[in-house]
Protein backbone atom coordinates (compact mmCIF):
# COMPACT_ATOMS: atom_id res chain seq x y z
CA UNK A 1 0.00 0.00 0.00
CA UNK A 2 2.60 2.76 0.86
CA UNK A 3 4.45 1.50 -2.33
CA UNK A 4 1.56 2.02 -4.07
CA UNK A 5 1.15 5.29 -2.42
CA UNK A 6 4.70 6.63 -3.03
CA UNK A 7 3.66 5.77 -6.99
CA UNK A 8 0.94 7.45 -7.25
CA UNK A 9 2.50 10.69 -5.46
CA UNK A 10 5.86 10.15 -7.63
CA UNK A 11 3.78 10.34 -10.59
CA UNK A 12 1.79 12.82 -9.78
CA UNK A 13 3.97 15.60 -9.20
CA UNK A 14 6.45 14.52 -12.11
CA UNK A 15 5.11 17.15 -14.79
CA UNK A 16 5.35 19.50 -11.89
CA UNK A 17 8.66 19.11 -10.13
CA UNK A 18 10.64 16.72 -13.12
CA UNK A 19 8.96 17.99 -16.23
CA UNK A 20 8.08 21.69 -15.34
CA UNK A 21 6.86 23.95 -18.13
CA UNK A 22 9.65 26.64 -19.48
CA UNK A 23 9.80 28.89 -21.02
CA UNK A 24 11.14 29.78 -24.85
CA UNK A 25 13.64 33.09 -24.09
CA UNK A 26 12.41 36.69 -24.99
CA UNK A 27 13.96 39.69 -24.82
CA UNK A 28 13.09 41.14 -21.33
CA UNK A 29 13.50 44.36 -19.14
CA UNK A 30 15.83 41.74 -16.92
CA UNK A 31 17.14 38.74 -16.00
CA UNK A 32 16.87 37.36 -12.29
CA UNK A 33 18.92 34.73 -11.26
CA UNK A 34 17.62 32.86 -7.87
CA UNK A 35 20.03 31.70 -5.06
CA UNK A 36 20.67 28.23 -4.43
CA UNK A 37 22.89 25.56 -5.48
CA UNK A 38 25.67 27.14 -7.81
CA UNK A 39 24.54 24.89 -10.70
CA UNK A 40 24.76 26.78 -14.18
CA UNK A 41 22.12 29.19 -13.34
CA UNK A 42 24.35 32.31 -12.49
CA UNK A 43 26.12 31.11 -16.25
CA UNK A 44 22.70 30.69 -17.99
CA UNK A 45 21.66 34.26 -16.95
CA UNK A 46 24.64 35.95 -17.50
CA UNK A 47 24.66 34.36 -20.87
CA UNK A 48 21.24 35.45 -21.36
CA UNK A 49 22.15 39.03 -20.82
CA UNK A 50 25.25 38.33 -23.22
CA UNK A 51 23.09 37.12 -25.63
CA UNK A 52 20.83 40.59 -25.70
CA UNK A 53 18.05 39.03 -23.91
CA UNK A 54 18.17 42.06 -21.35
CA UNK A 55 20.50 44.59 -20.34
CA UNK A 56 20.52 43.86 -16.84
CA UNK A 57 20.73 40.77 -14.89
CA UNK A 58 19.73 40.46 -10.71
CA UNK A 59 22.07 37.84 -8.50
CA UNK A 60 20.20 36.65 -5.69
CA UNK A 61 23.23 36.84 -3.27
CA UNK A 62 22.26 35.54 0.13
CA UNK A 63 25.48 33.95 0.55
CA UNK A 64 28.17 36.02 2.90
CA UNK A 65 31.12 34.34 1.56
CA UNK A 66 30.39 32.47 -1.89
CA UNK A 67 33.80 33.35 -4.01
CA UNK A 68 31.57 32.47 -7.20
CA UNK A 69 28.66 35.26 -6.83
CA UNK A 70 31.49 37.61 -5.03
CA UNK A 71 33.78 37.55 -8.54
CA UNK A 72 30.20 37.91 -10.42
CA UNK A 73 28.79 41.31 -8.90
CA UNK A 74 32.09 42.80 -8.84
CA UNK A 75 32.86 41.76 -12.59
CA UNK A 76 33.53 43.99 -15.40
CA UNK A 77 30.00 43.25 -18.08
CA UNK A 78 28.87 44.90 -20.88
CA UNK A 79 25.33 45.04 -19.24
CA UNK A 80 24.24 45.85 -15.69
CA UNK A 81 24.78 43.22 -12.90
CA UNK A 82 23.29 44.21 -9.86
CA UNK A 83 23.01 41.67 -6.59
CA UNK A 84 20.99 41.62 -3.97
CA UNK A 85 20.32 40.09 -1.06
CA UNK A 86 16.81 39.19 -0.64
CA UNK A 87 14.50 39.23 2.20
CA UNK A 88 13.47 36.88 3.77
CA UNK A 89 16.15 35.03 1.78
CA UNK A 90 13.57 32.77 0.33
CA UNK A 91 12.00 32.83 -2.73
CA UNK A 92 9.14 34.64 -1.97
CA UNK A 93 11.90 37.13 -1.05
CA UNK A 94 13.12 37.49 -4.13
CA UNK A 95 10.08 37.61 -5.77
CA UNK A 96 8.58 40.82 -3.29
CA UNK A 97 12.49 42.22 -4.14
CA UNK A 98 11.68 41.98 -8.02
CA UNK A 99 8.44 43.15 -7.85
CA UNK A 100 9.51 46.58 -6.25
CA UNK A 101 12.12 46.53 -8.56
CA UNK A 102 10.00 46.03 -11.60
CA UNK A 103 7.14 48.44 -10.14
CA UNK A 104 9.97 51.74 -9.56
CA UNK A 105 11.17 50.70 -12.84
CA UNK A 106 8.55 49.74 -15.12
CA UNK A 107 9.27 46.47 -16.24
CA UNK A 108 6.47 44.55 -17.52
CA UNK A 109 8.86 41.23 -18.23
CA UNK A 110 11.71 39.54 -16.98
CA UNK A 111 13.13 36.24 -16.88
CA UNK A 112 13.66 33.76 -13.68
CA UNK A 113 16.51 31.59 -13.86
CA UNK A 114 16.59 28.42 -11.12
CA UNK A 115 16.31 24.94 -11.33
CA UNK A 116 14.12 21.77 -12.58
CA UNK A 117 12.53 21.15 -9.62
CA UNK A 118 11.81 24.82 -7.89
CA UNK A 119 10.33 25.98 -11.76
CA UNK A 120 7.02 25.36 -10.51
CA UNK A 121 6.93 26.69 -7.33
CA UNK A 122 8.90 29.97 -8.33
CA UNK A 123 6.78 30.81 -11.67
CA UNK A 124 3.54 30.15 -8.19
CA UNK A 125 5.15 32.64 -5.69
CA UNK A 126 6.38 35.37 -8.53
CA UNK A 127 2.73 35.01 -10.35
CA UNK A 128 1.38 36.04 -7.00
CA UNK A 129 3.86 38.79 -6.09
CA UNK A 130 4.11 40.76 -9.68
CA UNK A 131 1.45 40.78 -12.80
CA UNK A 132 3.99 41.68 -15.17
CA UNK A 133 5.03 38.42 -17.74
CA UNK A 134 7.48 36.00 -15.83
CA UNK A 135 9.34 33.69 -18.45
CA UNK A 136 11.38 30.95 -16.61
CA UNK A 137 14.17 29.39 -17.32
CA UNK A 138 15.68 26.34 -16.13
CA UNK A 139 19.59 25.62 -15.70
CA UNK A 140 19.03 21.88 -16.05
CA UNK A 141 21.50 20.51 -13.98
CA UNK A 142 22.24 17.27 -13.30
CA UNK A 143 20.39 15.74 -10.03
CA UNK A 144 21.06 12.38 -8.35
CA UNK A 145 18.63 10.26 -7.06
CA UNK A 146 18.79 10.99 -3.42
CA UNK A 147 18.80 14.61 -4.09
CA UNK A 148 15.23 14.40 -6.09
CA UNK A 149 13.28 12.44 -2.91
CA UNK A 150 14.96 15.27 -1.02
CA UNK A 151 13.74 17.88 -3.58
CA UNK A 152 9.97 16.37 -3.68
CA UNK A 153 9.60 16.70 -0.18
CA UNK A 154 11.20 20.12 -0.05
CA UNK A 155 9.33 21.59 -2.70
CA UNK A 156 6.08 19.87 -1.84
CA UNK A 157 6.18 21.62 1.79
CA UNK A 158 7.17 24.64 -0.21
CA UNK A 159 4.07 25.06 -2.29
CA UNK A 160 2.18 24.38 0.73
CA UNK A 161 3.57 27.15 2.20
CA UNK A 162 3.45 29.34 -0.83
CA UNK A 163 -0.26 28.51 -0.50
CA UNK A 164 -0.76 30.22 2.60
CA UNK A 165 1.75 33.30 2.15
CA UNK A 166 0.39 36.63 0.85
CA UNK A 167 3.21 38.40 -1.03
Amino acid sequence: MLLCATAVFIGALWPVYVRPQTDTPVRVDAILVLGGAHDGREELGLGLARAGFARRVLISDPYEHSELVNRICHGGYSFEVECFDPDPRTTLGEARYLAERARAEGWRSVIVVSFTPHISRARYIFEKCWDGEVFMLDARPRIGPMRWVYQYAYQTVGYAKAFFEDC
